[in-house]
Formats: structure tokens, sequence, C-alpha cells
């Protein structure tokens, strides 16, 4: 989780890979108005994300219902909708990915193709409601390093993790 731009994606197909999760990217979630309200430099309202939040949660209750384990590339802007996610059938861990705006800014800035415009970081970093601390289930990783270090970190907490969980459905 973390503001557009922090490598969630990325990280997340990442972790897909090394343990062999189903990815889920978030994004691939929003209608298509909600990416034209975006590519318009327009944040997306709560009212805007709830239909995004209700598909994302029924896929991933379809998907372990299956009896699949995923990695989810997902912004978790706000407690209120991470929990959403705390409320389904199966473990959820979030990795909150934070740094400085201009690091941020800067990665946005040689996206390609991305319907998200950096016009939208203030709105995002306004919106997004930092772990408080009765969340124990967030570990913030600060990515502002080179990616193979902090797929590391995150590996190595996914596997202290999955450990303790006795092979908990991870998301």
């Amino acid at each position: 989780m973390g503001v557009s731009g922090t490598g969630k994606s990325s990280l997340a197909k990442q972790i897909s890979d090394e343990f062999s999760l189903v990815f889920i990217d978030a994004d691939d979630f929003h209608s298509a108005e909600a990416k034209k309200h975006m590519a318009a430099n327009k944040p997306l309202t709560d009212e805007m994300r709830s239909p995004w939040l209700s598909s994302i949660t029924d896929h991933l209750v379809l998907l372990s219902q299956q009896g699949q384990s995923i990695a989810l590339a997902y912004s978790g802007l706000k407690s209120v909708h991470r929990n959403l996610f705390r409320d389904l059938p199966f473990y959820c861990h979030f990795f909150y990915l934070i740094a400085n705006k201009n690091v941020i800014a800067n990665r946005i800035s040689q996206r390609k193709n991305h319907f998200f415009s950096s016009d939208l970081l203030d709105s995002q970093f306004e919106a997004m409601e930092p772990p408080l601390l009765s969340e124990l289930d967030v570990s913030t990783i600060n990515i502002e390093r080179p990616f193979v270090l902090v797929a590391d970190e995150i590996n190595k907490l996914t596997k202290q993790i999955t450990r303790k969980k006795n092979n908990a459905k991870i998301c």
C-alpha cells in the first residue's frame, strides 16, 4: 500500500513471482470512468472508490475460495478501506511503502502510458492515512533505495509472516 509511484505494482509482482502467488493490481479494477477522471487530474471521491473496492474484495474472496494466495498492489489510502480487507475470510498483511514526495514525483514523471498524473500526487498524500498504532498487520517500508534491497526486505518479512500464520493466505 502507499501513494501512487511508490512501486506497489512492481513489488507485488516480484513477491508473486518469489512466492508463487497470484498477482493482482487494484488499478485494473478501476472503471474506465474513474481512470478518465484521474487522467483529467481529478482525485477520486470515496463514493467513486466504493464500487472499485467491492470489485477488488469480491475477486479476492473468489480467489481465496479457489485456494489461491494473492499479492495485491493496492493504495490502501484510508484505514476504513484497509479494514474492508481485514474483514475478508483470510489473513492480510500490508506493506506500507513510503518515500519523500520529491522522490515519488520523479518516479511518476518517468512512467509511460499510465492514467495517473503527477498533478494528483498532492491529493494522494492528503488522502493517505498512515497506519494507526492498532494496525499491527502493517509493515512500513522506506523505498528510497534500490529496488532489489526493498524487494529483499519485503521477501524476508513475507517469509516471517507466513511462518507465523502457518501458510496463511497473504494479500
